[in-house]
């Protein structure tokens, strides 16, 4: 079901129609149109009242109805009558109609069919093609730009708004993220270098338990010891996991600790692990993201090689490769009991994170009998730059508006030159000297008549106003004055076979009977 318009929207139709019918009902009474029958103007008047109520939802209709109604008054488009209609219905579907296509084609259709009915039924084609341009570029392609150029102000206007409160809601969250990374990055932190510790210190207290020369009670000790401290790691696991996050930023490596330190240092509580440097060592700076991340990557290792395979020989190799280095840290099968295999947990999932996010590469799993990590961190790191700000909405739009409006502008300059300078010759060229038409008799034959008619007789005719003309006579009609713009006298002469058989005056729409009988009183 469709729901009803509100009050406000039938309102803003009424005064629109109201608006619009005013001309439409004046324009004959005022002079600025050949009088027309009654019939007709109320037809005219139910046409733009339905026009006024589709504007809303179907302004294209809207539009094309009162071109149509135009296209009747008048075969170039132009009058007075209709011509604000459709300047009205021509903004109105810019402003409302979000495609520029049908809008185009529409005008389009108008041009062509307004060209084809002047071809048709036009008395004079070319002025009369020019001034119905000149109307569809200044009287409805204008105003349907300045609709959309409305449109797309208010949709900008608004996006700006919104702009405004989506960056206060960034800057809100980018707070709150910071303090949440911040906290990832201790926790990270926390979990690295304790649980790498207390790896270490299970290490140690596992090689306690075998070592030969204590008593059982010793032994049993030295196993609590080994069992606490796993537990503490796994308990330290589970906790620090509820802080952390996948992207958190790269932790720092204790101050001055390098790879082959952290190595000697794990050797020291008792993993067996083997250093194996390539050439000059990795090519990464000191202190830089690629060596801290490389630090990262082989305690996590070192850590899960001591947690999930104790007494398994690690393999510790670091390698040049183009511009960064690569490390492989590799693990056998454990030797002791209690060894429980490796999955590659969350600690691994945030290496291979971190490793991609400055566009290295990042590699864990099985391999033969045991485990390998591999990793490469490029020296230079390729930045991800947040993306700057958007550039202003319909920035594009704005400047292919100005093009287009540039373009019409210029093309409907040249055509309304072109439309007045044919106007004006056309009228001054028409005109036929009252004192010649005082001298012209009945029954002159038509050549000698020719010698004193202008060059041209009037494109349109006052057939509305003039007498009825003689049967079977050929009529013409002078202008009786040079002036433009206003309603002037015409003069009709009248021809057959070759004589001048009627002459009669068709005074202005400004002058009454009396004034007409004055005037042709005067003529004769």
């Amino acid at each position: 079901m469709e729901r009803p318009r509100p009050a406000g929207a039938l309102g803003g139709c009424a005064l629109l129609w109201a608006v619009l019918a005013l001309p439409a009902l004046t324009a004959d009474r005022l002079g600025m149109n050949e009088p027309r029958p009654a019939w007709q103007q109320a037809a005219g008047v139910a046409v733009l009242a339905v026009a006024a109520a589709l504007s809303r939802r179907l302004p294209l209709v809207a539009f094309g109805l009162a071109a149509a109604l135009s296209f009747t008054a008048a075969p170039a488009l132009f009058t007075v009558s209709y011509g604000p209609a459709l300047g009205v219905f021509a903004l109105l579907l810019g402003l409302r109609a979000g495609r520029a296509r049908p809008a185009v084609l529409c005008f389009a259709a108008v041009g062509c069919a307004g060209t084809a009915r002047i071809v048709l039924v036009g008395v004079d084609p070319a002025p009369e093609w020019l001034v119905m341009t000149g109307t569809l570029l200044f009287g409805c392609v204008f105003p349907w730009l300045g609709g959309r150029y409305w449109r797309q102000s208010r949709e900008l206007a608004e996006a700006g708004w919104l702009r405004a409160a989506r960056l206060e809601d960034e800057a809100r969250f980018a707070e709150e993220r910071a303090r949440l990374r911040e906290r990832a990055r201790i926790a990270q932190d926390m979990h690295d270098s304790l649980g790498h510790e207390l790896s270490l210190i299970a290490l140690r207290a596992g090689a306690l338990q075998v070592a030969s020369g204590l008593v059982g009670e010793h032994r049993a000790a030295a196993a609590d010891l080994r069992a606490a401290a796993a537990d503490a790691t796994d308990r330290l696991h589970r906790i620090i996991g509820v802080l952390r996050e996948d992207d958190d930023a790269v932790p720092l490596a204790p101050a001055g600790e390098t790879l082959e330190q952290l190595v000697a240092r794990a050797a020291e509580s008792g993993l067996p692990v083997r250093w194996e440097p390539a050439g000059q060592g990795p090519a990464a700076e000191p202190g830089g993201v690629a060596e801290r991340l490389l630090h990262r990557v082989v305690r996590e290792a070192l850590t899960n090689a001591a947690r999930h395979a104790p007494g398994a020989p690690v393999t510790v190799a670091v390698t040049e490769r183009g511009a960064g280095a690569s490390v492989t840290i590799t693990n056998g099968r454990a030797t002791q009991d209690g060894s429980r295999p490796s999955r590659g947990g969350t600690g691994l999932l945030g290496l291979r994170a971190a490793v991609t996010a400055v566009g290295g590469t990042f590699e864990a799993g099985p391999h033969k009998e045991g485990f390998r990590v591999r990793a490469y961190v490029p020296e230079r790191q390729t930045a991800v730059r947040p993306a700057g700000p958007a550039r202003a909405p319909f920035t594009h739009a704005r400047r292919r508006f100005a093009v287009g409006l540039g373009t019409a502008a210029g093309v409907g300059a040249v055509l309304v030159g072109a439309a007045f300078g044919w106007y004006v010759y056309a009228e001054t060229h028409s005109v036929l000297e009252p004192a010649a038409y005082a001298e012209l008799r009945l029954g002159t034959p038509e050549a000698d008549v020719g010698r004193v008619l202008p060059e041209r007789d009037v494109n349109d005719p006052p057939d509305e106003r003039a007498p009825a003309p003689p049967e079977g006579a050929d009529c013409r009609y002078y202008r009786a004055s040079s002036e433009l713009f206003v309603s002037v006298d015409h003069f009709r002469l009248c021809f057959e076979a070759g004589r001048l058989v009627a002459k009669d005056v068709v005074p202005g729409l400004g002058l009454s009977g009396e004034g007409r009988e004055e005037y042709e009183e005067f003529a004769r």
